[in-house]
Parts: structure tokens; sequence; C-alpha cells
């Protein structure tokens, strides 16, 4: 699998109630539960109708009550279909944001 890295983000994980979201009306977000394999790399996403607009974000960990999980939060995402992309040119799958909520995906298995 080739999912791009870029080196720009911090790492560092996540401590607890330290990921503010930008959604409301029309507005929504995405998180990505990932395999720990993926911590570090960037993941794309893009309307449905437009795979050449994608916005990113990276892998991180994630700390809650019972350990460790690996995630990516995307949000300030107008409300719509979009692909999640397992690599620059492979779609992965789609998912509905809507407007004022949180979808989520749960990468499969490497």
């Amino acid at each position: 699998m080739s999912v791009g890295v870029h080196h720009h983000h911090t790492m560092a994980p996540s401590g607890q109630g330290t990921v503010v979201l930008n959604i409301g009306a029309g507005i929504g977000a995405m998180v990505i539960h990932t395999p720990g394999s993926l911590h570090g790399h960037e993941i794309e996403v893009s309307p449905v109708e437009d795979a050449g607009t994608r916005t990113h974000a990276a892998v991180r960990a994630r700390y809650v009550r019972d350990g460790v999980r690996f995630s990516v939060v995307i949000d300030s995402l107008p409300a719509g279909r979009y692909v999640i992309w397992r690599d620059p040119v492979s779609p992965l799958a789609e998912v509905e944001v809507s407007g004022g909520a949180v979808a989520e995906y749960s990468w499969p298995d490497l």
C-alpha cells in the first residue's frame, strides 16, 4: 500500500480533549479510524464529484480511556459525499458528511 507521507505535521499524540472541530450548519467533519501501522501517514479525502480537490490530515495516536487508537480527524468539510483515498490514485470508500455532525469510517485491516 502506498499512502503518502508528509513531514510538516507533528506526530505527537493527541491528549484528552485536544481536538476542536469546526462544524455547524452545512459543515461537518470526518474521523477515520486506522490501524497503528498507518501512524504518520497522510490520508486524503475529496468530494465525490471533484477528485482533484483534496484535503488531508495525518494519522495520529489518540489516547482514550481504554488505550491508544489511531485516527485522522478532518473538519470544516462542506456537507456531501466524500471519497477516502487509499493512495493517490486508488479510492478506498465513500462516506456521507452531514452538516453539524461527525462521520466515522474504519480503515480495513491491512
